[in-house]
């Protein structure tokens, strides 16, 4: 083969290598879903950003007054969402395998409908938000009130500043979230083989986050596993307390249900979390988006 044809047929291999990775994006049905937060560490009181995500190594802080730039708490920014292809089971501390669940139906959807059910009741949430993020789709567990959601909680006495009393700050989250009156329910496993859904720790993130969630989808935009990493300290080495733990947690939990985030720093669901619950439009898109079908609105 000339010289000249060389040239030309090697950025041909690259751009063809290039399509290859893309497709990895979706695999077998199943399509992978990480958010990771980044920020500033969560002071004593301070929430922290949540996200795939909650503000990793955010470090608590005296809580501030809801007059100080809208908060109590503070929390690291989230990074942007990404999308990777990888192993359903792979978690940061191991591969834990989750039990052979049923194939979830297709959803109903009526596309007219959904856009008129947005319109009648999207007033005092940010499902607009959600789905600027999600490239106009909705993503979230199928109806779960009768076989709840296994989730199993790892126990890190190995870790430096490991406290015991993590476990139930993380359990508080998922339950103040089944508050909301969503048709998900949650119930705590002690085998990680057991549970679709797996909460580890670890010592900190390289990145200015302190939590990472990743979440897997079929193509019907069924959420269908997840995993969530909570850092114990910020990167810069400070300790979080088990306040700032649950607002990792509940910022976490908030994109393991299906949210994104929202540029309004009163609620859980921001980038930089100042809060430590969950406000009125936090739980007004969560009860938004499980009465609706999901997948893409286009």
């Amino acid at each position: 083969m000339r010289r000249a044809d060389l040239m030309l047929v090697a950025p041909l291999l690259g751009i063809a290598a290039w399509i290859s990775v893309q497709a990895l994006d979706v695999r077998d049905g199943v399509a992978f879903h990480e958010v990771a937060a980044s920020g500033d560490a969560v002071r004593a009181g301070s929430t922290p950003d949540a996200a795939a995500d909650a503000a990793p190594g955010a470090t608590p802080e005296a809580p501030r007054s809801a007059t100080d730039d809208g908060a109590a708490t503070e929390a690291g920014a989230e990074g942007p969402h990404t999308h990777r292809a990888r192993t359903a089971n792979a978690v940061a501390d191991g591969d834990m395998r989750s039990p052979a669940r049923p194939r979830e139906p297709a959803p109903l959807r009526d596309i007219a409908d959904i856009h008129r059910r947005l319109d009648e009741s999207g007033a005092g949430t940010y499902i607009g938000e959600v789905l600027a993020d999600r490239d106009s789709a909705l993503a979230r567990w199928p109806d779960r009130v009768a076989r709840p959601l296994t989730i199993w909680v790892q126990s890190a006495d190995s870790l430096h500043d490991w406290n015991p009393a993590f476990i139930p700050q993380v359990r508080d989250a998922f339950q103040t979230w089944g508050s909301t009156d969503i048709p998900v329910g949650f119930v705590f496993v002690r085998d990680s083989a057991a549970a679709e859904v797996h909460v580890t720790w670890c010592d900190h993130f390289e990145e200015q986050i302190s939590g990472k969630t990743m979440w897997a989808r079929d193509e019907n935009w069924w959420i269908v596993e997840a995993n969530i990493v909570i850092a114990l300290h910020h990167n810069h080495g400070e300790t979080l307390d088990p306040s700032a733990i649950r607002a990792i947690a509940l910022h976490e939990v908030g994109h393991l249900l299906g949210l994104d985030h929202t540029a309004d720093t009163t609620n859980i669901m921001t980038p930089r979390v100042r809060v430590r619950d969950l406000s009125a439009a936090d739980r007004a898109t969560m009860k938004l988006l499980y009465t609706l079908p999901p997948g893409s609105l286009r």
